[in-house]
């Protein structure tokens, strides 16, 4: 028992609790120490002692899981966060892994590969479901390539500038720049501006 993986988790919906569990006490190289349905009963559960993987939902009564775990990263450095949620989007997954989490795993996977997630957030190495895999492998591939000039002027916009006051900024005329958001606008798939700045700022386009 002693060398087995320590697993905590951090989910509100009791089946998928009970689901973990069992495939967890199934599987002869984890045991689950703790078990938590909001982020105040895990702050105070791992208070008491932390496990080597903590799997982490986004979506608690009382708490973000994207906000919580790199506060609890922070807390606990040597915690080994694996979040297990069924948010399959770009925008959580990179922002969890780039905060915090050593893995990202969906509810719907196989219990064969929650296990080998568990085993590899453990051993210190990033994992990600086939499914997550896929598709940052995707999003990476359609990556957006801009001009020095483009760059200059979305991270203007970003930074809460009008068109005009982009102008004369950098010297351009109006119309010229009303010419390079709309080619933003299409490069970067936005509907409005502040779609515009939402893909910028998660893309880390400025």
């Amino acid at each position: 028992m002693n060398d087995r993986i320590k697993v905590a988790i951090v989910d509100d919906h009791y089946i998928v609790l009970d689901g973990i569990e069992k495939i967890i006490a199934e599987s002869g190289i984890a045991v689950l120490t703790g078990k938590a349905d909001t982020a105040a009963v895990c702050r105070e559960m791992l208070k008491a002692g932390q496990p080597d993987v903590l799997m982490l939902d986004v979506g608690l009564p009382d708490a973000n899981g994207m906000d919580l775990c790199p506060q609890l990263k922070a807390l606990y450095p040597a915690m080994n966060i694996l979040m297990l949620t069924s948010y399959a989007e770009y925008t959580v997954i990179s922002y969890t892994l780039n905060n915090g989490a050593s893995g990202y795993i969906l509810k719907n996977a196989m219990p064969e590969e929650i296990i080998e997630g568990i085993r590899t957030v453990a051993s210190g190495k990033r994992f990600l479901c086939e499914e997550v895999d896929l598709l940052m492998k995707k999003q990476q591939s359609n990556s957006i390539v801009l001009t020095r000039r483009e760059r200059e002027l979305l991270k203007l916009i970003t930074q809460g500038f009008t068109s005009a006051e982009i102008a004369e900024k950098v010297f351009l005329s109006y119309e010229t720049v009303r010419g390079y958001r709309k080619t933003l606008h299409l490069k970067l798939g936005a509907h409005n501006t502040a779609e515009l700045m939402r893909i910028a700022l998660d893309n880390r386009l400025v």
